[in-house]
């Protein structure tokens, strides 16, 4: 297991350029639940190892990223960058306007060095509506939200059980968390995981 100096010499030689091409997913986990999972080191203070917001323009290997609470981040893309865009996907996916997570290590300039970027991720907490052969309609807080199975990506989880591309057991009315990639200017998703009880 990478000890959190052996990240930040790793993602320091990557940043600078001087590294070879590690998936960072060997660092930890790319699943988009991994992309919830913050760890603040002091309640109440941001992760400094974590930013969040709207990409606003791109230089290269640099993202510039307004966060939701007003900060402006510098994002570092290196050769061990992982990107999820509801798939494992290239940067490239990234469009100017898209939302993102983001964890790496901070640098001593104030960059993100970033090990994994989430493009576009949402959790919802939402109860199902409707269920056709390609989407499901959900209700989150009463706002409609439109989700499309994407084929060989979405799957179900039902009361805790490993995930299955079945869908046949979600039921109008239950209560579900879905993770997915939004898709912006909507209100559609693209849906990765849903986690119901039956």
């Amino acid at each position: 297991m990478t000890t959190t100096m052996d990240r930040r010499s790793l993602l320091s030689r990557a940043a600078l350029g001087a590294t070879g091409l590690v998936a960072a997913t060997a660092m930890g986990s790319l699943a988009p639940e991994a992309a919830f999972a913050a760890q603040t080191p002091d309640a109440g203070q941001p992760d400094p190892n974590f930013a969040e917001g709207v990409i606003t323009g791109r230089n290269q290997d640099l993202l510039q990223v307004q966060g939701s609470d007003g900060r402006l981040h510098r994002i570092q893309l290196t050769g061990v960058t992982s990107v999820w865009k509801l798939r494992p996907t290239t940067i490239d996916q990234a469009r100017i306007g898209d939302g993102l997570y983001a964890r790496g290590v901070l640098l001593p300039d104030g960059i993100l060095a970033a090990e994994a970027i989430w493009v576009n991720i949402v959790n919802l907490t939402v109860a199902i509506t409707a269920i056709g052969r390609n989407g499901v309609q959900f209700d989150h807080h009463g706002q409609k939200v439109v989700g499309h199975v994407q084929s060989g990506t979405t799957a179900a989880v039902y009361n805790g059980t490993p995930a299955v591309s079945d869908l046949s057991m979600l039921t109008v009315g239950r209560h579900a968390q879905v993770i997915g990639a939004w898709r912006p200017g909507t209100n559609e998703i693209d849906i990765a995981t849903i986690y119901t009880s039956n």
